[in-house]
C-alpha cells in the first residue's frame, strides 16, 4: 500500500515536472517565430504577444497546463506545428 501511495506521488511529481520543462520549448518557439516578423494583423500581433506573455506568467507561478494552453494558442496564430 505504501509503495503504491509512494509510486502515485511519483508519477504525479514527474508530470508536473515535464510540463514545467515543455514551457520554455514553446516560448522559445514563439519567440524564434516572432523574430522572423510573421504577417499577422496589429490585433493578431497583440494577441500572440499577450498570449506569450501569459503563459511565461502562468509558468513562473507554477500553473504550468494554462500555460502550455495559453502558449498552444500562440503557436496555433503563428502557424506553429506541434
Amino acid at each position: 500500500m505504501k509503495r503504491s501511495l509512494a509510486m502515485a506521488v511519483a508519477l504525479v511529481f514527474a508530470s508536473g515536472t515535464a510540463l514545467a520543462f515543455h514551457c520554455p520549448k514553446d516560448m522559445k518557439e514563439i519567440d524564434d517565430a516572432l523574430a522572423k516578423k510573421p504577417k499577422l494583423t496589429e490585433t493578431q500581433m497583440k494577441e500572440v504577444t499577450k498570449l506569450r506573455a501569459d503563459g511565461e506568467a502562468l509558468h513562473k507561478a507554477g500553473k504550468h497546463q494554462e500555460s502550455l494552453d495559453a502558449l498552444g494558442k500562440a503557436k496555433g496564430m503563428l502557424g506553429i506545428k506541434a
